[in-house]
C-alpha cells in the first residue's frame, strides 16, 4: 500500500509553489520522495523557498518564472528536464485575485486575472505534457475554487477563471487519457495562511461567516491539501481522471443553518 502512494523517483513542479498552500504542497510532495522543482516571478522569494525546502532536507530546485509567458515556461521545462528528467506530476497552483466590484472592475485587471489563473494553466500544462507523453504518463492537478461553483461580490473575474480552469482541466483530462496523463483538480475551501490572518480575526465578519457556513467550524490549514495532493499525484490515483476534490470543510455540501 506504501508504493501506491510512493513519488520515488518522480519530478514535480508547482507552479507559485515558494509560499503558503503551494509551499505546502511542495513539501508534501517532496516528503512523498519526489524531487521538487517550482517557481515563482520573484527570484527572492525562489531562494527564500529553496532554503527552507533543503532545510527539511528536500530535493529542491526553484525557477524565476512568469507562468503567463509561454517563452519563459518553456525555458524553465527543459532546464527542468536536462538537469532532473521529464516532469512527471505537474501542480498549477500559481494565481492572483482581484476583490473589485464588476462595474469598478476594468478589462485590464479582469484581463490579468485570467491571464494568470486560466491562461497560466494552459501554457504550463501544454509545455509540460510531451515529456509526460515521453515518459509514458503523468500528472497534473490544477488548482481551482470554490469559485469553480459559486459566486460572490467583488470576484467576478476570479470566479470566471477558476470556473474555466475547471473545465480545462475536464477537457485536458479527455483529450491526454490516452498518452496516461490523469489531469485532476483540488478545490481548497479557505485556508488558514499568513494572507488570510487579518480576515481570521475573532470579531471579523468575514471570519463569523466562514465559520457559519463551514460544517467542520473551522478554517483548514494547509496541511489538510497534503493528503490529497500526494493521493492524485500518485499510483493511487490512476484510474481517476477529469475529477475536482473539494477539500473545503462540507461548505458546498452545505445549505446553511435554520434561522431560530
Amino acid at each position: 500500500m506504501q508504493d501506491q502512494f510512493s513519488l520515488k523517483d518522480k519530478v514535480a513542479l508547482i507552479t507559485g509553489g515558494t509560499y503558503g498552500i503551494g509551499m505546502a504542497m511542495a513539501q508534501a510532495l517532496g516528503k512523498a520522495g519526489a524531487t521538487i522543482t517550482f517557481n515563482a516571478r520573484s527570484e527572492d522569494k525562489v531562494r527564500e523557498a529553496e532554503l527552507e525546502c533543503r532545510a527539511l532536507g528536500l530535493d529542491a530546485y526553484g525557477y524565476t518564472c512568469d507562468v503567463t509567458v509561454e517563452s519563459q515556461v518553456r525555458l524553465m521545462v527543459s532546464d527542468i528536464s536536462q538537469k532532473h528528467g521529464d516532469i512527471d506530476i505537474l501542480v498549477n497552483n500559481a494565481g492572483i485575485i482581484k476583490r473589485i466590484p464588476a462595474l469598478e472592475m476594468s478589462v485590464e485587471d479582469f484581463n490579468e486575472v485570467i491571464n494568470v489563473d486560466l491562461t497560466g494553466p494552459f501554457i504550463v500544462s501544454k509545455a509540460v505534457a510531451p515529456g509526460m507523453i515521453r515518459k509514458g504518463g503523468g500528472k497534473i492537478i490544477n488548482i481551482c475554487s470554490m469559485m469553480s461553483e459559486l459566486g460572490r461580490e467583488t470576484v467576478t473575474a476570479y470566479a470566471a477563471a477558476k470556473g474555466g480552469l475547471k473545465m480545462l482541466t475536464k477537457n485536458l483530462a479527455c483529450e491526454w487519457a490516452e498518452y496516461n496523463i490523469q489531469v485532476n483538480g483540488i478545490g481548497p475551501g479557505y485556508i488558514a495562511t499568513p494572507q488570510t490572518a487579518a480576515l481570521r480575526e475573532e470579531g471579523n465578519p468575514f471570519n463569523d461567516f466562514i465559520m457559519a457556513k463551514t460544517p467542520a467550524a473551522r478554517w483548514g490549514t494547509p496541511e489538510d491539501l497534503e493528503g490529497p495532493t500526494v493521493f492524485l499525484a500518485s499510483k493511487a490515483s490512476d484510474f481517476i481522471n477529469g475529477h475536482i476534490l473539494y477539500v473545503d470543510g462540507g461548505i458546498l455540501a452545505y445549505i446553511g443553518k435554520q434561522p431560530k
